[in-house]
């Protein structure tokens, strides 16, 4: 009994011991412990596993495994565009007046037709006009709701560009700024802090896009439609002071629009009442008018509208509707980036000569972005998505413009 007592003892005693031994050995391998090497020294050893790999090679590989991924993760812009129906996507096309939208008059409330309207059309952008303004306070809540009831961020705009043409100075007390040609020899920080006044003033009231400035050139004189609007009737004079105008509208708050494209004012006509030509070879438009154009791209505009101007030593049809011009020219030539508007679509330049239908679509073949004010909007998204239906238009041409829509919209944090 006591010769099994002792063996037992020994046994236990022996365990413990081998035990202790795999404990040191264990301790002394893990990561920051030291261990004596073959040579005797003793050093930092690393955790070894299984596969022969130490554990800071694993670390490695998981942090390079997590950048990468980051690195694949789609944009916040491509994770919207993808979760997007065809429908909605040519929506955010148009940009037009609550009227139109609601199917009401004289809207100056945004409320549960606006929001029913947006679930069924989630337009782009929203315009404004003097009637639907009337005092400072009934247009930020106006624009406040309609923003709420967006599912995407949308562009608020109106015509702000002082003097003549004003939406917000005539009607909610807004500064005041006069014509922009009687200030054109004042020179640029006088451009610089009357565009940053207006676009200031706009931004508090909840607008984010103000279609000014005027680009175009009162080079004829006898051209009524822009005339005072313009910033000069000297080409070079205009660019540089065009150019000065982005950048304070820009700092003022809100985004801004060069119009005409490619220029109304040598024009005899008004396009809001009929055809308008510019009566001028490519080779002068490239060299005059554009000069304005260019220098307002290079300082940051982000939308240019286009008008409903026939230049025939280009092509034969508007502006609006022609590749020549909106993409051959403003694209390719002027390399800009940024979002492509038509001037109104209610104008007469285009409603007497063309359908909704076929003007719409010539306008997206011809690579505009946004159609401003179709005559009837709904028809104007079906004959959209008609066209893609039969093939006419390919969606990836849609998703062009959208993903330029979105991209701007990202940037002033209006995708939700």
């Amino acid at each position: 009994m006591k010769k099994a007592l002792v063996v037992l003892i020994v046994m236990v005693c022996l365990a413990a011991g081998i035990w202790g031994i795999f404990m040191l050995r264990g301790s002394a391998g893990k990561a920051g412990g030291h261990v004596e090497n073959d040579n005797g020294n003793t050093g930092v050893a690393a955790d070894v596993t299984e596969s022969g790999t130490t554990t800071e090679e694993q670390t490695a590989d998981s942090q390079e495994t997590t950048e990468v991924t980051e690195e694949e993760k789609p944009s916040l812009v491509d994770e919207t565009l993808a979760g997007m129906t065809l429908h909605e996507k040519v929506c955010q096309m148009m940009f037009v007046t609550p009227e139109e939208l609601t199917g009401e008059d004289g809207v100056t409330v945004a409320g549960d037709a606006t929001r029913q309207a947006l679930e069924n059309y989630p337009v782009g952008g929203i315009v404004y006009f003097a009637k639907n303004l009337e005092s400072q306070d009934q247009v930020k809540e106006m624009i406040d709701n309609s923003q709420k009831y967006s599912s995407i961020g949308l562009f608020v705009a109106t015509d702000e560009e002082g003097g003549v043409v004003n939406r917000l100075m005539d009607t909610v007390g807004t500064t005041y700024i006069g014509s922009m040609y009687y200030y054109k020899d004042d020179g640029d920080e006088t451009a610089y802090e009357n565009a940053y006044t207006i676009a200031n003033d706009m931004s508090a009231l909840g607008f984010n896009l103000d279609f000014a400035p005027v680009a175009d050139v009162w080079s004829n004189p006898d051209n009524t439609v822009i005339g005072e609007r313009a910033y000069s009737d000297d080409y070079a004079q205009a660019a540089e002071l065009v150019g000065n105008a982005v950048k304070g509208f820009n700092d003022g708050g809100v985004m801004c629009t060069l119009k005409h494209f490619p220029g109304h004012g040598d024009t005899a006509e008004d396009s809001h009442y009929s055809s308008a030509y510019v009566h001028r070879t490519k080779e002068e438009i490239m060299a005059d008018e554009m000069q304005p154009f260019r220098s307002g791209i290079e300082a940051g505009a982000e939308f240019v509208m286009v008008g409903h101007l026939i230049v025939p030593d280009i092509d034969e049809v508007p502006a609006t509707l022609s590749y020549k011009i909106a993409t051959g020219i403003l694209r390719e030539e002027l390399k800009f980036e940024g979002v492509a508007i038509t001037d109104s679509f209610e104008m007469e330049s285009i409603a007497d000569n063309y359908s909704v239908d076929d003007a719409v679509v010539m306008s997206v073949k011809a690579g505009m972005d946004m159609i401003l004010q179709p005559k009837d909007m709904a028809s104007a998204v079906n004959s959209i998505e008609q066209a893609v239906a039969d093939g006419e238009l390919s969606e990836d041409r849609i998703d062009e413009s959208v993903r330029r829509i979105l991209t701007l919209k990202e940037s002033r944090g209006l995708l939700k």
